[in-house]
């Protein structure tokens, strides 16, 4: 069976109009592997939940809500930096590129990769890839701003689509992975998905990668423990979908929200920690979780770099460095490779 007639009976295709479409994995598909993972991650001594989970229709909400927070730096700050490279990018693309995005969102900063795309005389194409509905709503609302856009979407995991897009076409695309979603790899994991983008590109490509940079202690924990509390409500979020998803019986007033930046490992790392002891019972997972009080359930590891290991990962997994911008304050970057 040929890869492309097998990626096709693995997802459900859905046709908006002319200009919207996109792609989704069968529920089967995505229930199996939800509870498999869950029933996998939590089944062990130190316990934890990708922050893949996190995005559901009301953690996507959640998170855009924390994006705007005054604590939270990284989004205004990487907003800024993609104000300021208006002018320089285009040296680097022609009309003949499509774009490609891992973790859309609501698509607040790809507008402003879109407006520079929008001055090409190609075809403006789009190709969102979320694990989120939330995709299917932004890429509507794009489609009323932009009369010349098409979008494909794909709705799955970054490994997933981007497995889709290996064999859809012959297209230059720059594929942007924004935010400081690459923290959330365990270093190894991470290395490993930069090499999987590079095979998936092809030698005409360009990637666009965020990296929020090492900073002050007090800054980086206050940007994941704000004084309104929306995180901590994401956080807790990720049981309620267990909940409604995996036929589960969390309290989430039995928990809270913990999280502390490790110096050592240059991460923040967010946790779920167990007020009391306690049962849960998983029942499409077939998991009894026992949980002892103050034990701590792994929600994210978010990664901070130092503008030498940037270049090392990049290089090492295959690409050539183009460009790398920072903000005013050096708190984040945006790096431009090739494959090499």
């Amino acid at each position: 069976m040929s890869n492309t007639l097998q990626k096709n009976l693995d997802y459900k295709k859905f046709v908006i109009d002319s200009k919207l479409q996109y792609f989704k994995p069968h529920a089967t598909k995505i229930e199996k592997t939800f509870s498999e993972e869950i029933s996998s991650s939590l089944n062990r001594d130190l316990k934890f939940i990708s922050p893949k989970f996190f995005y559901d229709k009301k953690g996507s909400d959640l998170f855009e809500k924390i994006c705007s927070l005054p604590e939270y730096y990284p989004t205004r700050t990487e907003i800024s930096i993609l104000k300021k490279i208006q002018d320089e990018l285009p040296s680097y693309i022609d009309k003949n590129f499509r774009l490609v995005e891992l973790g859309s969102g609501t698509s607040v900063k790809t507008r402003l990769i879109l407006d520079i795309f929008a001055k090409l005389e190609g075809t403006l194409e789009y190709f969102p890839i979320d694990i989120s509905e939330i995709l299917t709503e932004s890429s509507e609302q794009l489609l009323q701003n932009y009369s010349r856009l098409h979008i494909t979407g794909i709705i799955d995991t970054y490994e997933g689509g981007l497995e889709f897009l290996k064999t859809y076409d012959d297209k230059k695309n720059l594929i942007l992975f924004l935010g400081s979603s690459f923290g959330n790899f365990f270093p190894n994991d991470g290395y490993e998905f930069l090499k999987k983008i590079n095979f998936t590109m092809k030698p005409d490509d360009l990637f666009l990668i965020g990296l929020d940079l090492v900073k002050d202690r007090q800054i980086l924990e206050l940007a994941y423990d704000d004084s309104q509390g929306v995180t901590a409500e994401f956080n807790l979020n990720v049981l309620s979908r267990i909940n409604d998803e995996l036929d589960a019986d969390f309290n989430l007033k039995n928990f809270t929200h913990h999280a502390i930046y490790n110096e050592e490992d240059q991460r923040i790392e967010m946790y779920l920690k167990s007020l009391v002891n306690q049962s849960v019972v998983i029942s499409k997972s077939n998991l009894l979780l026992n949980l002892k009080k103050n034990e701590l359930i792994h929600t994210e590891h978010s990664h901070k770099y130092r503008l030498p290991q940037i270049n090392e990962i990049l290089t090492s997994a295959g690409f050539e460095i183009k460009h790398t911008w920072l903000d005013d304050n050096k708190h984040f970057s945006l790096t431009l490779v090739s494959k090499n």
